[in-house]
Formats: C-alpha cells, structure tokens, sequence
C-alpha cells in the first residue's frame, strides 16, 4: 500500500515539475538598472537567455560595452525558476562570492526563468567590505528585476482531433476553455480538426474532448 502510495506521489510530482517546466516567466524585454552606493556605481542589465550559449555571448557583449569597468560581474539561469541544472556566475575580479553568487541567489529566488544579468561596477574609491558588496551586488539585481517587464514563456503541442460530425459544434465550444486554437480542418467519414495549445493543457483538453463525444473521438499527437 505504501509502495502504491508512493509511486502515485512521484508521479505526480513528476507532472508538476513537467508543467511548471513548461509555462513560467522571462524577461519580456532587456532591462537596465543602476544605483550609486559610497560613490561605486553599479549597472544592472538583464537579458532573457534560452542557451547557455546564449548567456555567454550577452555577456561578452556587457564586456564589450562596459571595457572601462572596474567589475562587470555575472550569473545567469537558463530553464524554469529556480532550476540550478544550468546556471553560471563569476565574481570577475571582486573578492570570492561576494558578487557572482549573491547575484545568482537572487535570480533563483526571483521566480523568473532564463534570465542573464551582468552588474556593472565603476569603483568610487570607498571599499564595502564583504557584506557590503554582497548586498550592493544582490541589491543591484533585485532593482532590476523589479523594474523589469515579464512575459510568460509556453511550450505549445498540436493534436489532431478526429469527431463525429455531429460534435463539431460541442467541440468547437470546449477549445478556448483550454486557450486551443484551430489550425486547419479535414473531413472524410469523420472530421479531423488540427489544434494548437499549450503544452500544460494537452490532457485536460483530451479528457474536455472525450466527455463532449461520449467518448465517440481519437485525439492523437500531430505528426
């Protein structure tokens, strides 16, 4: 029994984990934040990244615009909030996990997925100590991130639908329950509707489908 038990847990938090990967916020737009403390200034850029790749050549490209920089340090999550499969920082000459790896708690804690940010710092002459700079760092990201614009990132399938023609109208109906959208239509003994949706709602529409029909319907995954 608690074998059972713990099989049905796992499985569902395996589909938890399958749908929040599937659908989660990104940054809508690159972000730029900057805040002066004991006369340092610190830049803040944000950039939705969906590659490592990715990342590593925004990056480059902060380095580039920022050549004059004393710091521009760096982290970055690639995948949904909080995965740490592939994520990167660096301290980039400031003193060990005093600016990479604040910078990085804070996106992984920010709710946000595929996001890259590169604080920028130009040196005031006031030293911050460890605690100073780990909160100037973290500070500098959480600024940005509150000022930054969201969007919602969605992996989409495509079933087909294959009805009785006297459905077509009850399954019409039920598609924008599940944000479903039709692609195209075939019909021959039976109607065949081509549909898009996230990926998140592919079952519910399978089950939504199967009630509408009496069960008379074959829903299959588009080729």
């Amino acid at each position: 029994m608690a074998r059972a038990a713990y099989a049905a847990f796992d499985a569902a938090t395996r589909s938890l984990v399958t749908l929040s990967a599937a659908r989660y916020p990104v940054p809508a737009a690159r972000t730029r934040t900057e805040v002066s403390i004991s006369r340092s200034r610190f830049v803040c850029t944000l950039e939705r990244v969906t590659t490592v790749e990715e990342a590593q050549a925004f990056i480059r490209e902060m380095n580039g615009e920022f050549a004059d920089a004393t710091h521009n340090c760096w982290a970055y999550v690639v995948g949904p909030p909080g995965s740490t499969s592939r994520v990167g920082m660096s301290d980039a000459g400031e003193p060990h996990g005093t600016a990479g790896r604040p910078m990085l708690t804070v996106l992984l804690h920010s709710g946000v997925g595929d996001v890259a940010a590169v604080v920028t710092r130009y040196y005031g002459g006031t030293k911050l100590g460890t605690g100073g700079l780990v909160k100037a760092y973290g500070g500098a990201v959480q600024q940005a991130l509150d000022a930054m614009p969201r969007a919602e990132r969605v992996d989409y399938a495509t079933l087909v639908l294959s009805i009785p023609y006297g459905a077509i109208s009850a399954v019409r109906h039920v598609l924008p329950a599940h944000e479903a959208t039709l692609e195209g239509e075939s019909y021959g003994e039976r109607a065949e509707l081509r549909v898009r949706l996230p990926a998140p709602n592919a079952d519910a529409l399978r089950v939504a489908i199967m009630n509408a029909t009496a069960g008379q319907s074959e829903v299959r995954d588009a080729e």
